[in-house]
């Protein structure tokens, strides 16, 4: 290439990299052009605890938890300066607690905050970390009530962040790889760990202390990620309503406070089980209750009876089982909700939204059949 040529291209590109600051403002005001017309994608880390920022009183020790814990921003300032080639990476850290101290609040200020970062026209996608025990329950709340497409993904680790092959690096650093993609967008919620991503509605913990804890069950992982090669072999069905209104779903957290969350149980059958927990959570006032059953969602006799009586109080049941997949079909009878495929505490979710967002309980048992139980039907 000549002289000529080399500055007629340089030229050529300047005028194209001014272009671009002209005409879209909100992002490169924003984003980082490390070369010429390459924007990197900016992504917001928005922190909530859990093992990936706790601490072990020795290096080896990998379920000994101690004391202090570290902000999520120390972990992330351990990936530059190879992060700052993938994207742009600001945090957040709304709690730093144990998944033991979280509550139905927290659930709330977490939507409200992931909602409020990705309305910003210059953020691209968010990263929540938090802890491994119920992230699957966070993931699925956020995947029903967060009203952006774009891409949200959850991580953590199942080792602390002092440990020897502390885990919670490379998933972190994954995560922000597989956010910056813009992937996953419309796809709701995803949740990234051990170099795989999961649909929130599907992906469960299966062991309490291996790495490679997180499973998709039946229906597997959504993709991987290796290195920055990133591969989505399928999607969630709801992908399929990308663009419409039809692809949020109704539970809109702006238009209510957290006070209004409907107070929802689960009770576990087993052998001879006990009617009292359905009894005193009915006494209570819990408006909803999730039983996890046995084989395809039965309970025993004398839940039976303690069930019957808790529905001529308006308590309103989802019958889930405890196998771990399966699907429990609704009959229709009467305060009873067939869960499908949903796990018991999953079931227990959108029972909650369900119950605060509507007093009609066909219209609750409607989005247990819709917005539970997703279908890739293309010919509606």
């Amino acid at each position: 290439m000549n002289l000529v040529h080399k500055r007629s291209l340089s030229l050529f590109t300047a005028l194209l990299v001014l272009f671009t600051m002209l005409s879209f403002p909100s992002i490169t005001k924003a984003a980082e052009v490390t070369t010429p017309g390459r924007i990197i994608p900016n992504v917001v880390v928005v922190g909530v605890g859990g093992t990936i920022t706790s601490t072990s009183p020795s290096r080896e020790l990998f379920q000994t938890y101690g004391t202090p814990k570290v902000p999520i921003n120390d972990i992330i300032q351990r990936l530059q300066p190879e992060l700052s080639k993938i994207a742009n990476v600001t945090s957040t850290e709304l709690s730093n607690i144990s998944s033991a101290q979280t509550t139905s609040k927290d659930l709330y200020n977490l939507t409200i905050a992931v909602d409020k970062e990705l309305s910003n026209p210059a953020v691209d996608a968010v990263v929540v970390t938090t802890g491994t025990n119920i992230m699957e329950e966070l993931a699925y709340w956020t995947d029903l009530t967060v009203r952006s497409p774009k891409p949200v993904v959850f991580t953590g680790s199942m080792r602390q962040s002092n440990t020897i092959s502390f885990d919670g690096e490379a998933n972190l650093l994954n995560a922000i790889r597989l956010a910056a993609s813009q992937k996953t967008t419309y796809y709701g919620t995803v949740l990234m760990m051990n170099d795989e991503f999961f649909a929130a509605r599907e992906v469960t913990k299966t062991d309490a202390l291996r790495l490679d804890t997180f499973d998709g069950g039946r229906y597997g992982a959504l993709g991987t990620v290796d290195e920055n090669r990133i591969r989505a072999v399928r999607a969630p069905a709801r992908v399929k309503d990308a663009g419409t209104e039809k692809w949020k779903t109704p539970f809109d957290l702006s238009t209510i406070q957290p006070e209004d969350l409907a107070k929802v149980d689960v009770v576990y059958s087993y052998t001879e089980a006990s009617a009292t927990p359905i009894t005193a959570l009915a006494n209570e006032g819990v408006r909803g209750i999730v039983t996890a059953g046995h084989g395809a969602g039965g309970i025993s006799t004398a839940q039976q009876a303690a069930r019957t009586a808790a529905i001529e109080k308006g308590v309103l049941f989802v019958s889930a089982t405890r196998a771990g997949s399966g699907a429990v079909y609704d009959t229709g009878a009467k305060g009873i909700i067939g869960a499908g495929d949903l796990l018991p505490q999953k079931a227990r979710i959108l029972l909650q939204l369900g119950l605060t967002f509507s007093k009609d309980q066909e219209q609750i048992r409607q989005w247990f059949s819709t917005i539970g139980m997703p279908d890739y039907d293309m010919s509606k």
